[in-house]
């Protein structure tokens, strides 16, 4: 009892029991089951069976007798098209269920592919939205030639003010001159007394008697 007890202990693993199945590669079956599957999918196997079966029919219904191997009801010949069936349809849903295996791959890989494709979009999003965003607060070639253009045409306003201002001055300055020149001439010279200026009219009195006597 004691030696059945230590060998029913349930941190080990129990050995298999039963018939034991020759072990074979699964991949490689799935491969010679996909070609099959593959060769009975086409023209070819069609247009060969039905050859097959044809001459079939023609052999055991046409030949003596004594050659026939399958005569009329064809029973070997119902046989034969029966273990094809019952073989074709497990290794064409062998071929189907690998070819749902790698579509189901092929679908998560392309799913993986567009999140990563989402995160590298959204990622590239944010980085144009930053960059917007510093060149939002850097001079750009038009804003520069923009601010040149106006700084020129204040220049050019601002020497033309200042050319009215010196023409003004030179103006002011000529007039100041003459008016000097002219005071310089006044008091150096005379001017000569005659009726023209009306000379004689301010020396004469008001009622026209006789001369004005000067102020003294």
């Amino acid at each position: 009892m004691a030696e059945q007890r230590r060998a029913e202990r349930l941190d080990q693993p129990r050995e298999p029991r039963g018939v034991k199945l020759p072990r074979f590669d699964a991949e490689a079956f799935g491969r010679w089951s996909e070609g099959i599957a593959r060769g009975m999918g086409t023209a070819n196997f069609i247009v060969i069976m039905t050859v097959v079966i044809t001459i079939w029919f023609l052999w055991n219904t046409l030949a003596p007798a004594e050659l026939r191997f399958d005569p009329y009801t064809f029973t070997f010949l119902t046989l034969v098209l029966s273990l094809q069936a019952s073989y074709a349809a497990p290794l064409i849903l062998l071929a189907q269920n690998r070819q749902a295996d790698r579509d189901r791959l092929a679908a998560e890989e392309d799913r993986r592919r567009a999140t990563a494709q989402k995160a590298d979009t959204e990622y590239l999003a944010r980085e144009i939205a930053a960059l917007r965003i510093a060149l939002g607060e850097v001079a750009t070639r038009d804003f520069l030639r923009s601010e040149l253009t106006r700084l020129a045409e204040e220049l050019d306003e601002a020497g033309q003010r200042r050319q009215r201002l010196e023409r003004r001055q030179q103006e002011k300055d000529s007039r100041q001159e003459r008016r000097a020149q002219r005071a310089t001439d006044g008091v150096g010279l005379e001017e000569p007394r005659d009726d023209l200026d009306g000379d004689f009219a301010r020396d004469t009195r008001p009622d026209g008697t006789g001369p004005r006597r000067s102020e003294s």
